[in-house]
């Protein structure tokens, strides 16, 4: 039988609950926030506002299928649902929840993108370093490529965050977990040019905690690395739209190229379960050739 839950103040709920409960990053909020805001359109034309129940429910899966949302903006759709009953129901506001008989959409497994040595040499050197905008832009460049944070942390990232004498970045990544992840030389290199030259050029005696800014003086923007980055992935004839999580992925297979492990990977990167490290192994197969004649005794 139909829930009695208003859709609306439940939604509101369960998005302070990931808020202040279990302080869930901005980006992570904004997609709740639109997965839900679907919903409650939904609800408000086909529900008269309420929530659905397990015979409903699947009629909201067909209608975002009809918009035209891929396997994973779907399987993204249905972590938020689950989310939002699992939340419900613990609060006691419903009695069962319906989306246990949900099936998820099959997603392809698909290796990760990233660029060989050459294309990240071009790369590095694509950003034009008589500019203080340039000067910002190959240091990110290289902070990411060493560091292999996310684009939104790399962002975020505040002065004091920084201790390159010891070549180490602190940084808040998902669910506000802090992590420290080594930097390396070139990397540390590019951060002191950028700090000794084009920073002062770009505040022009402005204060910022922030340590990547706009010539506004303000903190440079996701969207705005990304921008950059693309226009300076063409410059280095780097394939189609490059993304700043390509280099996230060339840092990560590039360490296991060269015999780091996924532990170690795992911490760097900040990821809380190793199977989602794994994905990078698809690297080991070139190395199974070369490490089967170096260490079996009758190779």
């Amino acid at each position: 039988m139909p829930l009695d839950a208003p859709a609306a103040p439940a939604c509101e709920a369960f998005l302070d609950f990931c808020r202040i409960e279990k302080g869930l990053a901005a980006n992570s909020m904004d997609a709740y926030s639109r997965d839900l805001a679907r919903l409650k359109a939904f609800a408000g034309v086909r529900w008269q506002g309420r929530l659905a129940d397990a015979q409903e429910l699947p009629a909201y899966l067909d209608w975002l299928y009809q918009q035209g949302l891929g396997s994973r903006s779907i399987a993204r759709q249905l972590s938020t649902l689950r989310g939002l009953y699992a939340f419900l129901l613990r609060e006691g506001r419903i009695g069962e929840d319906p989306t246990v008989v949900l099936p998820s959409p099959r997603q392809p497994r698909r290796l990760p993108r990233y660029l060989n040595g050459e294309q990240m040499d071009r790369l590095t050197r694509s950003p034009d370093e008589n500019k203080p905008n340039g000067i910002r832009d190959r240091a990110m460049i290289a902070l990411l490529y060493s560091s292999g944070l996310r684009v939104s942390e790399l962002c975020h990232l505040e002065f004091s965050d920084l201790n390159l004498e010891m070549g180490l970045v602190r940084v808040t990544g998902k669910g506000n977990k802090e992590r420290l992840v080594p930097v390396g030389r070139e990397a540390v290199e590019a951060v002191r040019r950028y700090l000794d030259s084009a920073r002062p050029a770009l505040l022009k005696g402005r204060a910022s905690r922030h340590l990547f800014v706009t010539a506004r003086g303000g903190k440079l923007t996701r969207q705005g690395f990304w921008k950059a980055l693309r226009g300076h992935g063409k410059k280095a004839g780097a394939f189609g739209e490059l993304s700043p999580h390509v280099l996230r992925h060339t840092f990560a297979t590039h360490l296991l190229e060269g015999g780091a492990d996924l532990r170690s990977l795992q911490t760097m990167l900040g990821h809380a379960d190793i199977s989602t490290t794994q994905i990078y192994t698809h690297v080991a197969r070139s190395r199974l050739r070369a490490t089967l004649d170096a260490h079996h005794p009758r190779a």
